[in-house]
């Protein structure tokens, strides 16, 4: 693990289904070293058949799941030692409930990849439950992160270093190490 010159932050890496959550996820898992939940495994097992099945989920039955990744994130803001945590976060509704009760400072990481792009990904994806037929109704669902909202937006780029590379540049400049004053 190597100083990035980022203080430890509690990040939830939101996006539609496809658009590389996982990848940048464990790329900063492996270069922060902060700890890291793939959010799909806090899904109920009803979530994960549903989907399988090609049916999209409602508010009801992603409300277990989103309390879920909750409380994971309270304890990453408890711990001060930082988290990652992979999740859609699809509708403002969800991230407001993902950073309620003590955890307004984590850091909504947005990664926003054109349509065709996303709809080529899911096509070569193997072994993910969820299949390309719910990307229209993930888009659909999407209410992209405003400003309000203090998102880091990272766009579509060339390879996953570049992608890593380009977040932890973003994430140095918006919040970076803090030095002990001296007196």
């Amino acid at each position: 693990m190597q100083d990035q010159g980022i203080r430890p932050l509690v990040l939830v890496i939101m996006g539609v289904s496809g658009c590389g959550k996982t990848t940048l996820a464990e790329g900063l898992h492996n270069l922060l070293g902060w700890p890291y939940q793939e959010g799909d495994m806090l899904h109920p097992r009803a979530n994960v058949e549903k989907m399988a099945a090609g049916i999209p989920l409602t508010d009801a039955d992603r409300l277990p799941w989103l309390r879920a990744c909750h409380e994971w994130l309270l304890g990453r803001v408890a711990s001060g030692q930082g988290g990652i945590l992979t999740c859609s976060a699809l509708k403002r509704s969800y991230r407001d409930l993902l950073r309620a009760d003590g955890a307004a400072d984590i850091v909504f990481v947005y990664l926003e990849i054109p349509e065709d792009v996303l709809a080529e990904r899911l096509q070569r994806r193997r072994g993910h439950y969820m299949p390309p037929s719910l990307l229209p109704s993930q888009l659909a669902t999407l209410q992209p992160p405003t400003v309000d909202e203090h998102p880091v937006v990272v766009h579509l780029e060339e390879t996953p270093a570049d992608l890593i590379a380009e977040t932890i540049g973003l994430l140095r400049q918006r919040f970076p190490e803090r030095t002990p004053e001296r007196g």
